[in-house]
C-alpha cells in the first residue's frame, strides 16, 4: 500500500474575506461530502480545528481561574455580569448560549460562593435576576490579569485577534442561520 506524503498545513488556506482556496472548503468545514477524489480527514476539517482551539483555550484558562475559584463557564457568567449587572437568567443564557439545565446549577454554585445573588424580578415574578455581590464586584479586579495572560498566550496582535474574532462571529452567525 502506498502512503501519502504528510502535508505541512493540511487545512485549506482562507483569505481574510473567508474565501477558501479549495473549492471543497464548505463541504470540508461541514463534514459533508467533498468533491470527487478529495479525501476528508480530521486535519482538513475546519470544525475540528475550531474544536481543538476551543479546548486549548479552556485548558489555558484553568490555571488562571483556579486561584479565583472559578471554572471557565462561571468566568463567562461573571464577565457578562461585570458588563451588565442585574440581568435575567434567561438573558444570560441567551448571551452565553447556555440552556437553563446548565446555567441554573452554575448560578447556584456562584451564589454559594458569595459572588452573586438570585432574586425574583419585582415586576415579573417569573423572571429571576442575577446581581453581583460586593465580593463578586471585587473579583473583577483580580480577573483583569486573566484576560492579559490569555492575550499574551494567543500570540497575536490586537488587530489580528480582532479580525479573527470578527471572522468567527460571522461564521457562527452563518451556521446559526443555516440551522434554521
Amino acid at each position: 500500500m502506498k502512503s501519502r506524503p504528510k502535508r505541512e498545513n493540511p487545512q485549506p488556506e482562507v483569505s481574510a474575506a473567508g474565501q477558501g482556496a479549495a473549492s471543497t472548503a464548505p463541504s470540508i468545514a461541514s463534514g459533508g461530502p467533498a468533491a470527487a477524489g478529495t479525501p476528508i480527514g480530521l486535519d482538513a476539517m475546519l470544525c475540528f480545528a475550531i474544536y481543538g482551539a476551543a479546548h486549548a483555550f479552556t485548558r489555558s484558562y484553568k490555571p488562571l481561574l483556579d486561584p479565583l475559584g472559578l471554572t471557565y463557564p462561571q468566568f463567562l457568567v461573571m464577565m457578562a455580569l461585570w458588563g451588565e449587572d442585574g440581568q435575567a437568567v434567561k438573558g444570560i443564557g441567551e448571551r452565553l448560549g447556555l440552556d437553563s439545565g446548565t446555567l441554573s446549577p452554575l448560578l447556584k454554585r456562584l451564589e454559594h460562593s458569595g459572588l452573586v445573588a438570585r432574586t425574583r424580578d419585582r415586576e415579573d415574578e417569573r423572571q429571576v435576576r442575577i446581581t453581583l455581590t460586593d465580593k463578586g464586584r471585587m473579583l473583577q479586579g483580580d480577573a483583569d490579569g486573566v484576560m492579559a495572560a490569555i492575550g499574551s498566550a494567543v500570540g497575536c496582535s490586537l488587530d489580528e485577534m480582532s479580525a479573527l474574532r470578527t471572522e468567527l462571529v460571522a461564521l457562527r452567525t452563518r451556521l446559526l442561520a443555516a440551522d434554521g
